[in-house]
């Protein structure tokens, strides 16, 4: 029986939501992202948003798991590997995921202001680009969406003092 790339690639999706609601848990914006070798499908490296925990600007979901993801292969040529990320990759995390040499990436909720692969700025087909991958996005896009949402409308009302009906 051949599982098909919809089924895959939303397996993996939900894994890199439970990694977005640990990040957001731990205060951090929920982003979760997961490395995958193409060739086995296995799992070579996770990450969360760690930018709060580390004091670290570069600490995005996709840069860990990228890191990661080299440290493992003992190399820094992603070609086989697909990323799966819950939102859309900012512009550091999409020019690292170009130098990477990403073979693809799987996004689950497009960014509607920073976001650098298709909805604000197409960082990987751009003329400065010296490789190109394959891209898409909108995978579990309800579900990458809620958790943000979900995480920022929380995150409001205790910035406004307004008791948080989720918390405790």
């Amino acid at each position: 029986m051949t599982i098909d790339s919809k089924t895959i690639d939303s397996h993996w999706m939900r894994l890199a939501l439970e990694l977005a609601q640990a990040a957001g848990e731990a205060g951090e914006i929920p982003v979760g992202a997961v490395v995958v070798d193409d060739r086995t499908n296995s799992l070579l490296a996770t990450g969360e948003n760690r930018r709060e925990r580390d004091r670290d600007p570069t600490a995005h979901a996709e840069i860990l798991a990228l890191r990661e993801a080299g440290r493992v292969l003992d190399s820094w040529h992603l070609t086989q590997c697909t990323l799966y990320v819950t939102l859309e990759p900012c512009p550091m995390c999409a020019g690292a995921i170009v130098l990477a040499r990403l073979g693809r990436l799987v996004y689950g909720a497009d960014e509607p202001k920073t976001g650098a692969v298709r909805t604000v700025v197409n960082i990987p087909d751009s003329p400065v680009s010296n490789h190109r991958l394959q891209v898409f996005g909108g995978v579990l896009e309800a579900e990458c969406r809620q958790s943000l949402q979900g995480w920022f409308d929380r995150a409001r009302r205790r910035s406004n003092g307004k008791p948080d009906r989720d918390a405790g």
